[in-house]
């Protein structure tokens, strides 16, 4: 208590504005609706507000049921205060509530979430106003001047099919490093390790047009791709830290500030060394069709400042989702042996479609998605649920507690993929849930630009997992933990039982 009383006339004045967020609005609501100070959430003590929930044996300590709990004691909104500089956030687990929102929020949405990087790349590095930072922290009309340029190339079909030949190569040299791990017992050990090669890997093909030879059994153990792995782990742990637990960084410069600032400038910093050396490649083999043509060889042509954070961003962004929704996946058809065999049956075929194979994926992004939830700040006012919702208030759509509860999906802890394909008069159609209860790439123009890709990537190392082996998993269900994504946390207790 002593500390917090020397930190008071700190916390009074906070650095900069970009380290400060606050609710700001319209007092004067209407008669028949109640403030937002009057939306329901955990009580409240001096100077320490809401913290003692997070605290460990607090009702909220478990971030893995936190959602669960506050729909059971306080309904579909819900507000948790800010503290130490954090801002103060509203819960929504309504689906129409978030539909009213997002939709009206779709021109240009404001999605704050990656404060700390923020920071990093305007604050902490060289940066200019007119300066472009990324899709991750960009607001407003240079966000969307940044996606303008990327988009048309991340998201035409071209682009998509242009990558299944070498993500094949890719899933040939996976299985084949699992069929090298594996023990006489027929268990993977560091399966996470093996998928998140994997994962650094089909990016490294996106990001840079070409392999990065991380499944190299002689990888050395201090080499760049390592390491880039582990600093993506290590950003995503002090981000849920930082951005999403109180924290006093946004006023002083705290312990896991500066390990975060240093991994932001050596990932940054590997990244670059990738990118300098896939740009050398391009140089020493000539011009190419416009076909054959990378994301960032297409990129550098059009604004050389964009192809590197592009780049970047992917390499950070995309190992960890994709190494954690893939263990996502096995794990479920590995408890499910009808779906896993009904899924072979259909890879084993000679049809070029796929349905069931897709329908695995969504029904695992359901379940287990990689990210609980969507951030937006809004831009007006709203009257959600009986409440005013002033300007720049910061709103939370709590994705994963709708997409598992039995109010849109039925049996809706089961992993049924059929829900995806069958008809619309039986029961379990997914038809019958509400169309925002499911957003696991996000929703409208700010959802997940790698979709197509990612979900390719999906489809093709199962795929081939499948061709090779019955897998199994025999130990207690699967643990997760959230360190800003959903992580499927060890022990693993996968079987790879050759067929």
């Amino acid at each position: 208590m002593q500390l917090l009383r020397k930190l008071l006339p700190v916390l009074g004045s906070p650095k900069n504005s970009l380290r400060f967020c606050s609710l700001k609005g319209n007092e004067n609501v209407a008669s028949n609706l109640k403030s937002w100070k009057e939306i329901p959430g955990p009580y409240s003590l001096p100077i320490i507000g809401q913290t003692l929930h997070f605290l460990p044996g607090g009702s909220l300590a478990n971030r893995e049921i936190m959602l669960n709990t506050l729909y059971d004691k306080f309904g579909p909104i819900v507000r948790l205060e800010g503290k130490f500089g954090g801002p103060t956030l509203i819960f929504i687990l309504d689906a129409d509530a978030a539909a009213l929102i997002l939709r009206s929020e779709n021109w240009m949405p404001v999605r704050p979430g990656f404060r700390s990087l923020e920071y990093y790349r305007k604050k902490v590095i060289p940066y200019s106003s007119d300066q472009l930072t990324g899709l991750l922290t960009d607001h407003g009309e240079p966000w969307k001047k940044f996606r303008s340029i990327v988009n048309p190339i991340m998201m035409h079909s071209k682009t998509i099919k242009l990558y299944s030949k070498i993500l094949n190569e890719v899933s040939d040299d996976t299985v084949t490093r699992m069929k090298y791990e594996r023990n006489e017992k027929n268990a993977i050990e560091n399966i996470d390790d093996v998928i998140s090669l994997w994962a650094l890997e089909t990016i490294g093909v996106v990001a840079l047009g070409g392999r990065i030879n991380c499944l190299d059994l002689n990888l050395p153990e201090d080499s760049p791709a390592r390491r880039l792995i582990q600093i993506a782990h290590d950003i995503f742990v002090l981000i849920n830290k930082l951005d999403f637990r109180p924290s006093l960084w946004r006023y002083i410069s705290t312990r896991n500030y500066r390990k975060l600032m240093n991994c932001y400038a050596e990932q940054k910093s590997i990244s670059e060394y990738f990118i300098k050396k896939a740009m050398e490649e391009y140089k020493s083999k000539g011009r190419k069709d416009d076909e054959e043509k990378s994301v960032l060889e297409k990129l550098l042509e059009i604004d050389e400042k964009v192809a590197v954070i592009m780049a970047t961003d992917l390499l950070f962004a995309g190992v960890d989702t994709s190494a954690h929704t893939m263990l996502a996946t096995l794990y479920l058809l590995a408890k499910n042996k009808d779906k896993q065999e009904k899924l072979r049956d259909e890879i084993m075929s000679q049809n070029e479609k796929k349905p069931y194979l897709k329908a695995c994926i969504k029904e695992s992004l359901r379940i287990m998605p990689i990210v609980a939830g969507n951030l937006r700040m809004t831009t007006k006012d709203y009257n959600i649920l009986g409440y005013n919702l002033p300007k720049n208030t910061l709103v939370t759509f709590a994705h994963q507690f709708l997409s598992t509860s039995e109010q849109h999906f039925l049996r809706s802890k089961e992993f049924i993929p059929e829900r995806w394909l069958v008809e619309k008069t039986d029961p379990l159609h997914y038809g019958r849930a509400h169309p925002f209860a499911c957003n696991p790439f996000g929703f409208g123009v700010r959802s997940c630009l790698g979709r197509r890709i990612a979900e390719l990537e999906l489809e093709i190392l199962i795929s081939n997992i499948l061709k090779h082996f019955r897998v199994d998993w025999i130990g207690p269900p699967a643990k997760t933990k959230v360190y800003g994504i959903n992580y499927v946390v060890g022990p693993y207790y996968f079987l790879f039982e050759d067929l």
